[in-house]
């Protein structure tokens, strides 16, 4: 009778909710990559203005970040270019309208490149006959620099956004997609043998095994292709379009305006980094079931 009488005790014990967790470390995380980032930044900047006060860096080729970002207005109201005096719009609405053209564009490249080259892989993995058709192609084509299909850019989709998210597709497309069926390929067959145990269809090991176990390996090659897609888009904005930080560059170049090149650099650096903390937050988010600190270097 002792039993029965131990298991009702555990049985009826209160439950007590687990403690929530505290917030702390995630503020200490945040601070301590804050400060590291600002001592990179500054020990750059401070060797930067070393060189420049030493004489070996000459303010006209290689002005210091104290000469280019002191006056924002003058710099910021290149950046609008379509409107000239009292009409331009104020220094900080022209950069930001300028920044988010271009990460506009560089975002919509990345997303439709990366669904195409997802569901081109899968089909390819998939499917014997169609890969056979289409993975020589890709292959043959993949070494192609974007760059070289600038031209076909604008023959294609003429001046506007089109030629620069055209370009970031590419830049992605056939990277992503042999990507993808490298790692269709490398699902452990241990996964894939547990899921035809448990009599699973070939949708299903599909949208339940093979899927969840590339994701992070795919988020991880498309963050890298990120940097790339910048690159890419400037470019593009600087023949193409017209407009964006690609055409702030143009526009300094041709007018020898170091200041504005170096000033615009920052932005882009700036703009770039925010956006690839952005990436990282929703790549957290959408791989929920794997541990804080799993993956590549944060």
């Amino acid at each position: 009778m002792s039993a029965p009488h131990a298991e009702i005790s555990v049985a009826s014990a209160p439950v007590r909710a687990a403690p929530a967790r505290p917030a702390g470390p995630r503020v200490r995380r945040i601070a301590a990559a804050a400060g590291w980032w600002l001592a990179s930044v500054a020990l750059f900047g401070g060797l930067w203005e070393l060189a420049w006060a030493m004489g070996w860096a000459p303010e006209l080729l290689l002005p210091p970040p104290h000469v280019f970002l002191q006056s924002f207005a003058t710099q910021a109201s290149f950046f609008d270019t379509s409107t000239i005096g009292e009409a331009q719009a104020p220094p900080p609405v022209a950069v930001a309208t300028t920044v988010l053209a271009t990460v506009g564009r560089v975002l919509t490249g990345l997303a439709i490149g990366f669904v195409a080259s997802l569901v081109t892989g899968v089909v390819v993995s998939q499917l014997a006959l169609v890969g056979k058709l289409i993975l020589p192609t890709v292959t043959l084509l993949a070494p192609i620099s974007p760059i070289a299909w600038l031209p076909v850019s604008i023959f294609l989709f003429g001046i506007g956004n089109g030629p620069a998210v055209f370009m970031v597709f590419i830049g992605v497309f056939f990277v992503m997609t042999l990507a993808t069926i490298s790692e269709i390929n490398g699902v452990s067959a241990t996964y894939l043998n547990v899921a035809r145990t448990m009599g699973a269809t070939r949708r299903q090991t599909l949208f339940q095994v093979i899927l969840p176990a590339i994701l992070p390996g795919l988020l991880q090659t498309l963050r890298m292709n990120l940097f790339a897609a910048w690159m890419v888009v400037l470019l593009a904005e600087a023949v193409g379009v017209g407009s964006g930080l690609g055409q702030v560059v143009m526009l300094a170049r041709n007018t020898f305006n170091s200041s504005l090149v170096f000033f615009t650099m920052t932005v882009i650096g700036i703009s770039g980094y925010l956006l690839d903390i952005v990436f990282r937050q929703v790549q957290g988010r959408l791989l929920w079931w794997r541990p804080a600190g799993a993956g590549a270097a944060r």
